[in-house]
């Protein structure tokens, strides 16, 4: 019997078999996860395609939130007085704002925001089913997150392709920054209605307070604005507003972020909603014009997007009052020239300028009498004869020479040789000539030809150096017809020029701005420019003669009010221009009248009878309040 293993056919036919499936076996599981790589190779691509070709940006620009800001302005009480802006926004930390104003944003748009990764699918698959049911896209369902994604980064359309970029965007945004950081953004970031971007511009739109001074009433009405921020404000619709101010109180309450009974509290206390006013005052719009072009060449960027602090030495009341009276004063000016047949009334402008003695500093500047029709700066921008006001320079010139204000000076009449039209012959107003006459009464009544022989004999070069150092920088002649004031001027230039008659021979430039913070930083501030133009003494007996100018000469319209007055009148020819300027306790006031066209204001118009009713009111109403 032979030892070899025997094998029955049907063995050995299984046995072939199974050698000829096993490499097939194999040749199958390779294709199939080639077949599977290439179908995640291709559904990969496919959608980096889809992702290239949607053009998703990039969310780290979002953790730089560095956007257009505000620039405000502050009267001298610290109050706000402007607000300049391409985005009225100001930005403020979370822990800058009324801690619940978060709260508050987190209860009304977004429930679940510590809780989901900036998707809410919760609240998708709701918003679907409503705009399924409506048949329109009538509800987002976004979240805060999804909110700043579409802020930041995206355009505002409604379209699915946009909802699809939003969610990815938010899943990035979520996973790169802190939910503290992205309510930091959003807070700040969200419009609010009325021009107002993030929750303190909007805070002081509405309610004239910074967002950490918010009530829980107030927070709860600014929480209610993202949704409908035209439809819900306050200010035009303040039923309806009231109505999602209890819908953020409710969702508060059921939060857990308040208590009901403070709920029911904060809706049934009164809001006191700001009125609506147009981006410039007028009675501050001449005022603010010359602050925001000094604080552009400290800042060197627009306003609009700078972001600053500017903190003026604007007084609100002071500054009323000197509108009220400019105005005043122009009407009556046109409507005493209304009664004469011979030339039709027409109110002419008028200017305003008054600043404290001893520092510089502009409490009040009216430019004209409405700033919104005319932006033009007649206090800054205009330069006008000066006429009798710049006679106090010869005055002072010649006292500091060593004459005395009862030193003796003829007002006989005066020819003098010489220039293009031959022989000069100055008149007085009055046409009458009063001999020898002493200082102090020349100046009181003004007298032109006693003015015009005391620079004759004091010499032109010291009188241009006394008005120089007097803060004068217009181009003055080289003549005597600079004694009748024949120099160009602006009013803030001369009124300034007055501060040395007023305290105690030292000139202090003017000034408007106190400080400006920018970029987080104190700008170094430039000092005024402080002169000691005439010595104490001179100062005091140019004071005493300028009284007599308000007691017993041309503006005695202006006396009646407590402690020193003085000041000096001035009319240039064809009296196209009123002058007065004076001083009375801590202020020095100057006021201007005339027309834009240089036109006259009429035959008896003059810097009394003009000037000194506009300067005595204004400055009325300031020692009343004072």
């Amino acid at each position: 019997m032979s030892d070899k293993n025997t094998s029955s056919p049907r063995q050995t036919q299984a046995r072939k078999a199974t050698k000829r499936k096993k490499p097939c076996n194999e040749k199958h599981i390779i294709g199939f996860l080639f077949f599977i790589c290439f179908l995640l190779t291709g559904f990969l691509g496919s959608m980096l395609f889809t992702l290239k070709s949607l053009e998703i940006p990039d969310v780290r620009s979002v953790a730089k939130y560095t956007p257009p800001q505000a620039t405000v302005i502050y009267d001298r009480h610290g109050q706000v007085i402007e607000r300049v802006f391409a985005e009225n926004r100001t930005v403020v930390s979370l822990d800058a704002m009324n801690p619940l104003l978060p709260k508050a944003f987190v209860a009304a748009e977004d429930g679940r925001f510590f809780e989901h990764a900036g998707l809410d699918l919760i609240s998708v698959l709701r918003a679907v089913f409503v705009n399924i049911r409506s048949g329109r896209k009538s509800q987002g369902g976004s979240t805060i997150t999804q909110q700043v994604a579409r802020a930041l980064l995206l355009t505002p359309e409604k379209t699915y392709i946009r909802k699809f970029k939003e969610a990815i965007l938010a899943w990035r945004i979520d996973t790169l920054l802190t939910k503290n950081e992205i309510l930091y953004i959003y807070l700040n970031q969200i419009y609010l209605g009325e021009g107002a971007y993030g929750v303190e511009a909007a805070a002081q739109v509405y309610f004239g307070k910074h967002s950490s001074n918010l009530t829980l009433s107030e927070v709860a009405l600014l929480a209610g604005l993202p949704q409908a921020p035209s439809r819900y404000s306050p200010i035009k619709h303040l039923k309806r507003a009231r109505a999602r101010q209890r819908y953020v109180l409710n969702r508060m309450a059921e939060d857990g972020y308040i208590l009901p009974d403070s709920a029911r509290n904060a809706f049934a206390s009164n809001l006191r909603i700001k009125k609506s006013r147009s981006s410039y005052d007028s009675a501050n719009g001449y005022y603010l014009e010359v602050v925001k072009k000094q604080a552009f060449e400290k800042i060197g960027m627009p306003l609009e997007q700078a972001g600053a602090h500017i903190y003026t030495y604007l007084d609100p009341a002071m500054q009323y009052n000197a509108t009220q009276a400019v105005i005043n004063g122009i009407q009556a000016a046109g409507a005493r020239q209304t009664l004469r047949k011979d030339r039709p009334g027409k109110a002419p402008q008028g200017a305003l300028v008054c600043l404290e003695r001893n520092s510089g500093r502009v409490r009040a500047l009216v430019g004209g009498a409405d700033f919104k029709v005319s932006p033009f700066n007649r206090a800054t921008q205009a330069k006008r004869p000066a006429g009798s006001i710049f006679k106090p320079f010869v005055y002072a010139a010649a006292l500091q020479s060593g004459w005395q204000p009862l030193s003796i000076i003829s007002d006989a009449p005066l020819s003098i040789s010489g220039g293009t039209h031959g022989k000069w012959q100055p008149k007085n107003y009055s046409g009458e000539y009063h001999g020898d006459t002493t200082l102090e009464t020349a100046l009181a009544k003004s007298y032109n030809v006693a003015t015009v022989r005391l620079m004759q004999k004091v010499g032109v070069k010291k009188v241009h150096a006394m008005a120089e150092a007097a803060g004068i920088q217009s181009k003055m002649p080289p003549d005597l017809s600079l004694a009748l004031g024949a120099v160009d001027v602006s009013l803030l230039e001369m009124t300034a020029a007055y501060g040395p008659f007023a305290n105690g021979g030292r000139y202090t430039s003017p000034t408007f701005i106190d400080h400006i913070t920018y970029g987080g930083e104190r700008l170094k501030n430039d000092l005024p420019m402080k002169i000691q133009t005439l010595s104490a003494d001179t100062a005091l007996k140019m004071r005493t003669m300028l009284e007599g100018v308000v007691k017993q000469g041309t503006g005695t319209r202006a006396v009646g009010l407590p402690g020193i007055t003085g000041g000096k009148t001035g009319t240039s020819d064809e009296n196209r221009d009123a002058w007065f300027v004076g001083f009375n306790g801590n202020y020095v006031t100057g006021v201007w009248v005339g027309h834009d066209r240089n036109e006259t204001l009429g035959n008896k118009e003059s810097g009394g009878r003009t000037a000194v009713p506009i300067w005595r009111e204004f400055m009325g109403a300031v020692r009343s309040v004072k």
